[in-house]
């Protein structure tokens, strides 16, 4: 190769292309990385013990209603031929149950992370598109969009399709305090317990006034009470795909064992929490899980500044924090033992 052609590859003199920046390397010495573990580790266990205490003074209520077990007052709702059928779990309090509550559905052994399941539904649909409710998106094989709930016997499309928005989880609470041997009703507020995005951007109605003129040569899901645009007769801006507990349901858990926001607590005097006494909770028992061997409960929960009993995290964080502070002592142990000549 000629000088000339070996000049010519030759990368161009600069700072980069030579390698000639300036740069840092920290020089780890056993005075840097032993106090660095310990602080680390100090840090760690503090904030650990934070989460800790916290998560531990949260309050929580589970109530299982499946109704599996014969002594359950919900024991004659599980059979699917029992339409309509309620039931009225009581429990106590001796102490305030500190609001604001939360109240949530819990379903055990229900798999929505189900790929073909979490693909059975029509996202253009759902943001309120007019021509893609007449016809939802094709049906193919293996099954894909809206499958096998597409259209019915009659050839009508549904709508919302897709398995998603027909296994919509539907049975119904509500709460009483038992004062004086009457029933006082404890107000559920079920405003915003969705994600604002899915209220304002994922999902919309479509721009049909009445609503029910848009739903028109259509049918409900095939497990619906209802259609979509009467899920909730008491209040006309909750109806059609922005319905807070359409929205809810329809945001899939990654987990078969999960719960769902259902309502809060936080209206009139149990603005502060529900006091110490007697409730009757009143389930209206409409959704099936015993045959696919699942469990149903209902969830009271207040919340911290880090969100839902968790003890998780904090336990993590103490774990964490101690092995670096034991890194540490075994780091200065052997640093004294053997630390080189040229560092006495």
């Amino acid at each position: 190769m000629s000088k000339e052609e070996n000049t010519a590859n030759r990368p161009d003199n600069t700072a980069f292309t030579q390698q000639r920046l300036p740069a840092w390397q920290p020089m780890l010495s056993a005075g840097i990385v032993i106090p660095g573990f310990v602080i680390i580790g100090v840090a760690f266990i503090g904030i650990g013990v934070a989460l800790f205490v916290t998560s531990q003074n949260i309050q929580v209520l589970e109530i299982d209603y499946t109704g599996i077990e014969t002594n359950s007052s919900c024991f004659k709702c599980k059979n699917t031929s029992v339409k309509n059928c309620n039931c009225t779990i009581n429990f106590s309090r001796d102490k305030l149950f500190k609001g604001p509550v939360f109240v949530y559905y819990g379903l055990s052994n229900y798999f929505q992370n189900y790929r073909q399941y979490g693909a059975s539904k029509d996202a253009t649909q759902l943001t309120g598109d007019l021509s893609d409710l007449g016809d939802p998106s094709y049906c193919k094989e293996p099954c894909e969009t809206c499958c096998p709930y597409r259209k019915d016997a009659n050839d009508k499309p549904i709508v919302p399709c897709g398995s998603i928005a027909n296994s919509m989880f539907n049975d119904t609470f509500k709460l009483f305090q038992i004062v004086n041997s009457s029933n006082v009703a404890v107000p559920l507020d079920g405003k915003g317990i969705a994600w604002w995005t899915d209220y304002n951007i994922k999902y919309r109605n479509p721009p049909t006034n009445p609503l029910k003129n848009a739903f028109n040569d259509t049918v409900k899901p095939i497990f619906w009470p209802r259609p979509a645009y009467e899920l909730d007769p008491t209040n006309p801006a909750n109806n059609g795909f922005i319905n807070q507990d359409f929205l809810v349901w329809m945001r899939r858990s990654a987990l078969p064992n999960f719960t769902k926001l259902y309502r809060r607590i936080t209206e009139g005097e149990y603005a502060k929490g529900l006091p110490a006494g007697d409730y009757a909770l009143v389930i209206g028992y409409n959704y099936p899980v015993v045959e696919f061997d699942g469990r149903k409960k209902v969830v009271f929960s207040n919340v911290s500044w880090m969100g839902g009993k968790n003890l998780f995290l904090g336990i993590v964080y103490l774990v964490i924090g101690s092995l670096c502070v034991v890194m540490s002592i075994v780091m200065l142990i052997v640093y004294a033992k053997f630390k080189f000549p040229d560092e006495e």
